[in-house]
């Protein structure tokens, strides 16, 4: 066969696009034409090696390459592949911001996307953990977490060391890592009864002006005060909000685990609401950047066909995406009552990807003398990564640079979309003051 002309060339000089997932297809799952793909990508990196600087997959291929008999990918044993699959967190910052390959030049790479082909394929196969399935669904430990009786017992475990051992055995929880509170006082429980601002809503760009909260697993059951402070900033800038009436998890996790069939579940739950509060009028909303990267990148590509997908793909919002646009067009309440000092703002992967540009950065600027750090290097936390035993100490190892970082900035706050990525640095840090979210901040600069 004739090489493509263009193949020689350094990088794409054309647009980047992302081609469809065809998860659906039986070939999808073909374990030889997979590590066929996996071979020929394997090959282009290894010439490459730009990515080395991000997750632990490529250091891992690297390796495995310089230590096989050809110093090539050849010389690598196709069994050997799974260790480079199981260090991809599916951020997408490597097709996003490094890799000079990606479609449309020929050779057509997609690291993360090849990567959660090779998770599915293994989950297909029954090859991932059964504990990793366990931590991975959100949507059961919330629900056993919401309940008073057992919230209190599993909370009780997550501080006790005895517990904490029993769980690295069975559940592979190193027994060091941080694991989240659970509240019975749930965000959705909290706004139950809620009404909605009685104001008439005002468009500002792509915004309509009236929100629905999805409230998300986390911020539901771990975190609810995060749903509370977007609630409160969102009504003080005569943003009427409401919560989506029903919701299931967003399938982030679930994805991650390469459990496609499970995403699909969950996708045919949220996906018609959604559309109902859309023509009904409403935005949609969610303070997790992984949530709100799942319905406007990931579940479009996994049903580019699918029209009420791609709705709710153009009308889902990261918070500060929202607020940004309304300050663009004169919207916003810029009556704030105190500065925020020194901060540092560290960027989650999963809201760099959305290629919305530094919007909570923008949004923060405009309260007085307030002076912002940007931090844009990976936490290691990816969910369940932080927290198995396999995965943690190089998980923090990863995080080490961006807390060296807050170190010598000596900042009044640390802040990050991701409550998990704050909770990761946070945790080798001595901090001044505990808020690690920039909502609660921003609603702290309101005094409200």
């Amino acid at each position: 066969m004739a090489e493509h002309p263009s193949s020689k060339r350094e990088g794409s000089l054309e647009a980047p696009t992302r081609h469809a997932l065809d998860w659906t297809k039986p070939e999808f799952y073909d374990q030889d034409a997979l590590d066929g793909e996996l071979e020929r990508v394997f090959d282009h990196c290894h010439g490459c090696r730009r990515c080395v600087s991000l997750c632990d997959a490529f250091p891992t291929l690297f390796d495995l390459v310089d230590e096989s008999p050809t110093l090539e990918v050849d010389g690598v044993k196709k069994e050997d592949y799974a260790k480079v699959v199981d260090e991809c967190f599916l951020c997408d910052l490597c097709y996003q911001t490094k890799c000079p390959y990606i479609p449309p030049h020929p050779w057509n790479i997609d690291f993360p996307h090849l990567m959660l082909r090779a998770k599915a394929t293994q989950f297909k196969k029954g090859e991932r953990k059964i504990s990793h399935r366990l931590i991975s669904n959100t949507g059961l430990t919330g629900k056993l977490g919401s309940i008073p009786v057992i919230s209190q017992a599993m909370n009780a475990g997550n501080r006790s060391k005895t517990a904490r051992k029993l769980m690295e055995k069975t559940l592979d929880l190193h027994r060091d890592a941080h694991l989240p509170e659970f509240h019975t006082d749930t965000l959705r429980r909290r706004n139950k009864a809620r009404q909605p601002l009685d104001e008439t809503a005002q468009e500002a760009g792509p915004t309509r002006g009236k929100a629905a909260l999805f409230t998300t697993c986390y911020c539901n059951v771990n975190e609810p005060d995060i749903g509370d402070d977007l609630v409160a900033v969102f009504e003080h800038n005569g943003i009427p909000v409401r919560l989506t009436a029903k919701e299931k998890c967003c399938g982030m996790p679930k994805l991650e685990q390469g459990d496609l069939e499970t995403v699909d579940k969950y996708k045919r739950a949220n996906i018609p609401e959604m559309v109902r509060l859309i023509d009904g009028g409403w935005d949609i909303v969610a303070a997790i950047p992984s949530c709100v990267l799942m319905f406007k990148q990931e579940l479009p590509l996994m049903y580019p066909d699918d029209a009420d997908v791609q709705k709710v793909k153009q009308h889902i919002f990261d918070p500060f995406e929202y607020l940004a646009h309304r300050n663009k067009e004169g919207l916003m309440n810029l009556e704030f009552t105190q500065s925020l000092g020194k901060l540092a703002w560290h960027v989650p992967c999963h809201q760099r990807v959305q290629n919305i540009g530094p919007k909570t950065r923008q949004v923060l600027e405009l309260v007085p003398d307030t002076e912002i750090h940007t931090i844009e290097r990976c936490s290691g936390h990816d969910g369940t990564y932080g927290v198995r035993k396999g995965t943690y100490e190089k998980s923090r190892k990863l995080a080490s640079a961006v807390v060296k970082r807050v170190q010598r900035l000596a900042v009044d706050y640390l802040v990050s979309d991701c409550p998990m990525a704050a909770t990761q640095i946070a945790e080798g840090l001595d901090l001044k003051h505990g808020e690690t979210n920039p909502l609660t901040l921003l609603r702290k600069a309101y005094g409200i």
